[in-house]
C-alpha cells in the first residue's frame, strides 16, 4: 500500500484551515491539524480526519513562536512521518481600525502571526520537503487574502499589508525552492463566511460582491486542496484567487 501524503494545517481548527483538512482527508492525505487555543476545535477536525479512513493528530502551538513552531514540525515527524504538504492558513485581520489609531501591540501581532510565523513554517517545511535536504519534494499553499489588492483602505490597511508580505513570499519562495521538489503557491479569499468576520460584515458587504454573496469556506478548500494536489503539478508561483470577482 503506498504511503498517503502528510499533510500540516496550521489554524486547522477552524474556518478555512478546518474545511481544508475535510476535504484533504477526503482526498487521500493523512492530516496535523494546528491549533493554538481551542483543542476540542481541534479534536472535532481529527475525528472527521480519521472518519474519512485517513490519520490525523491535534498539535498544539503558537505559530508566531519560533521554538513553538519547531516542536510542532517534530511531532508531525514522530506521529504522522515526514511531511509532504504544508498549508499556512492561521491569520488574524487585527482591529477595524484607520492607521494612525492602531497600537504598537496591534501591529506586531497582526505581523508576527500573519507574516513572522508564515516563515517560521515555510523555514521548517522547506527542511523537511526538499529534495536538497533528502525530502520527497511536495507543495506549499499560503493564504494571502484580496485584501492584499484592494489595501483595506479604512478597515484593515494592517491585515491588507501583512497578506502583502504573503504575495511576495509566494513569488520568491516559489522560484527558490521550485528545482528541490516543491510547488509554492497561494489563494487569496475574498469575502468568506467564517468566524473571523465582524458581526454583521457578511451581510453588509456581501450584496456587493459581483457574484453577489459571500463565499463558503469549503469553496476556498476547493481551490486549496487543487494547488495541494498533482493536478497543479505546474503551477508555482501563483495566487488563485477566490474572491467572487471581487
Amino acid at each position: 500500500m503506498a504511503t498517503a501524503p502528510v499533510l500540516l494545517i496550521t489554524g486547522g481548527s477552524r474556518g478555512l484551515g478546518a474545511a481544508t483538512a475535510r476535504l484533504a482527508a477526503r482526498r487521500g492525505f493523512d492530516v496535523a491539524v494546528n491549533y493554538r487555543t481551542d483543542a476540542q476545535a481541534a479534536e472535532r477536525v481529527v475525528a472527521d480526519v480519521q472518519a474519512a479512513g485517513r490519520r490525523a493528530v491535534a498539535i498544539q502551538a503558537d505559530v508566531a513562536q519560533e521554538h513553538e513552531v519547531e516542536k510542532m514540525f517534530e511531532k508531525v515527524d514522530a506521529t504522522l512521518g515526514r511531511l509532504t504538504h504544508f498549508v499556512y492558513s492561521s491569520g488574524i485581520t487585527g482591529p477595524v481600525s484607520r492607521v494612525e489609531d492602531l497600537s504598537g501591540a496591534d501591529i506586531r501581532q497582526v505581523m508576527d502571526i500573519n507574516v513572522v510565523g508564515a516563515f517560521y513554517c515555510a523555514r521548517a517545511a522547506i527542511r523537511r520537503m526538499s529534495t536538497k535536504h533528502g525530502g520527497a519534494g511536495g507543495a506549499i499553499v499560503l493564504l494571502s487574502s484580496i485584501a492584499s489588492v484592494l489595501g483595506g483602505g479604512g478597515e484593515y490597511v494592517l491585515y491588507a499589508a501583512s497578506k502583502g508580505a504573503i504575495d511576495s513570499l509566494t513569488v520568491g519562495l516559489a522560484r527558490e525552492v521550485a528545482g528541490e521538489g516543491i510547488r509554492v503557491n497561494a489563494v487569496s479569499p475574498g469575502l468568506i463566511d467564517t468566524e473571523i468576520q465582524p458581526p454583521g460584515r457578511v451581510e453588509r458587504v456581501g450584496p456587493t460582491v459581483p457574484i453577489g454573496r459571500a463565499g463558503k469556506a469549503e469553496e476556498v478548500a476547493e481551490a486549496i486542496v487543487f494547488l495541494l494536489s498533482e493536478a497543479a503539478s505546474y503551477v508555482a508561483g501563483a495566487n488563485l484567487r477566490v474572491s467572487g470577482a471581487r
